[in-house]
């Protein structure tokens, strides 16, 4: 008997979709668009913490669109890890939404931020949903397209070089990707992911398998940009306006690691036996060469976008591991790095605004100028670094002791040292930006206009007060994360929902 709470599922795909379409429609209309935009964030937002509520007692909704019964038709599946996803989502959409409306750089191209904001959001929710491969697939074409057209707004020329260099890199891994999904389907026969996990175990040439599984992890691990394929992040997100660096932090790279933890909790996990070693040294790489990275440079911009990448490791911990704990500090760290990043990324908007520069030589005196954005900087850069009572203490608490239970201490050990360098770049921003005297070259910037603090802030704040609230807080969430893991952990209750009674594990 279906469940009569599937149609949730289709909601968060349907009104981002539907916000792009009349979007691109009213061009020219930018005061109907702004509105569009608003309510469809709220729309989002309400349907995701529907959709969040009717999974967190276990349950999987599993919706087949057009009446087609699974593998055969597009499944649309939401358990607690992709209701938890889609809702973060809507969280960033009306985030970034509000605060593009005080960024010149998104109003001068107004006509565009609109129809492609809601189309990347579409593609983000619509992949977090997916149920089989080759849809999946088609969402990250669509955030590739989507995210290309964001990142090219404002029409300078780094900010055309820095697309080029990501579309290229990105094209490569979906190419990849595409390969990978055909010699499945040749391999098991199914697209479907639920009806694939059944499948793959009784594949003859379960060598084959392993070939095909390693092409999906290094496409899912370049869109992740984990090492060794992170290049293209850092050549490219700091050149972007700053709501969409914003959104492009948050969203863009989770992705990549959601498809990950997917596959090898769902349709690979008997592969763990190749797969542990080698996200041990990707988790390894990734944090160690993200802080260092961070740690060389002194562009706000660019620092951010080397800690995107020394973060991700922590969430690689959980894969690497495999243990419930493990994937469950995984699936916390996601959801607290995503407020955490977002968030550091429009401060930086903020303090390019009133400073005048992202360069931290050419910054100085925020603090007496602005006390407001140095405390709204500290709450997430402190987190960030793992700092108690922070959402970020919590996330690292529960990723380092899982490396512990598991006797991971080396793995451990790297994200204790990841995290006091994180607190070294923080502390580099705060006393370049905020604590020293300006220099003589400093630039001069506009004032902000009493509108323009509110629209910048209102979404920093609240942000800002999402991380106070998890820290101080903790345990509902972590409890949340625990129970997503021991799911992910346990494939029965996805594999039914997609594929009725029959489906059941060997």
């Amino acid at each position: 008997m279906p469940n009569r709470t599937d149609w949730l599922v289709a909601l968060p795909v349907l009104i981002p979709a539907l916000a792009a379409a009349f979007g691109a429609a009213l061009h020219g209309r930018p005061r109907a668009q702004r509105l569009l935009t608003l309510f469809s964030a709220a729309l989002l937002l309400a349907a995701a913490l529907l959709l969040l509520a009717a999974v967190a007692d276990g349950t999987v909704l599993a919706s087949q669109m057009g009446d087609w019964p699974a593998p055969f038709g597009i499944t649309l599946v939401a358990d607690r890890l992709a209701a938890a996803m889609v809702l973060i989502t809507a969280i960033m959409y009306a985030a970034t939404a509000v605060y593009a409306f005080a960024d010149r750089g998104a109003m001068a191209e107004e006509a565009l931020w609109h129809p492609l904001l809601a189309a990347l959001v579409f593609g983000v929710a619509s992949a977090f949903l997916a149920g089989d491969l080759f849809n999946l697939y088609v969402w990250f074409e669509v955030m590739l397209i989507s995210s290309f057209g964001l990142l090219v707004l404002g029409g300078g020329r780094e900010q055309l070089d820095a697309a080029l260099t990501y579309g290229l890199l990105n094209l490569v891994a979906t190419t990849v990707f595409l390969i990978a999904v055909g010699m499945l389907y040749g391999l098991t026969g199914t697209l479907n992911l639920a009806d694939m996990a059944l499948r793959v175990p009784g594949v003859p040439n379960q060598g084959a398998v392993a070939a095909v599984a390693f092409l999906l992890m290094a496409a899912f691990a370049a869109k992740a940009a984990v090492f060794p394929l992170f290049f293209w992040l850092p050549a490219s997100y700091h050149t972007a306006i700053a709501p969409v660096a914003a959104i492009f932090a948050a969203l863009l790279t989770k992705v990549g690691v959601y498809a990950l933890i997917r596959l090898f909790t769902l349709v690979f996990p008997a592969s763990q036996g190749w797969v542990g070693p080698l996200m041990w040294f990707i988790a390894a790489g990734t944090m160690l060469v993200g802080v260092l990275g961070a740690a060389a440079h002194w562009e706000v911009r660019r620092i951010l976008s080397f800690h995107i990448i020394s973060q991700i490791g922590y969430m690689i911990v959980g894969l690497a591991i495999a243990t419930p704990l493990a994937i469950a500090g995984s699936v916390f760290y996601i959801l607290h790095h995503i407020i955490v990043k977002a968030n550091l990324f429009l401060i930086a908007g903020a303090m390019q605004r009133i400073g005048g520069s992202f360069s931290l030589a050419r910054l100085g005196g925020l603090w007496r100028r602005d006390p407001w954005l140095g405390l709204l900087f500290a709450v997430p850069a402190l987190s960030l670094a793992g700092l108690p009572p922070l959402s970020g203490f919590w996330a690292k608490l529960l990723v380092v002791q899982s490396g512990f239970a598991a006797s991971y201490w080396w793995l451990a050990g790297i994200a204790l040292a990841t995290g006091l360098l994180t607190l070294y770049s923080m502390l580099k921003i705060w006393l370049e930006a905020f604590w020293k005297e300006p220099p003589e070259d400093a630039p001069e910037a506009a004032p902000l206009s009493r509108r323009e603090r509110l629209l910048l802030f209102g979404p920093v704040v609240s942000l800002g007060l999402i991380t106070l609230a998890i820290g101080l807080w903790a345990e509902p969430l972590a409890a949340f994360a625990l129970a997503a893991g021991e799911q992910l952990s346990t494939r029965q209750e996805y594999i039914r929902a997609v594929l009725g009674g029959g489906g059941t594990t060997p």
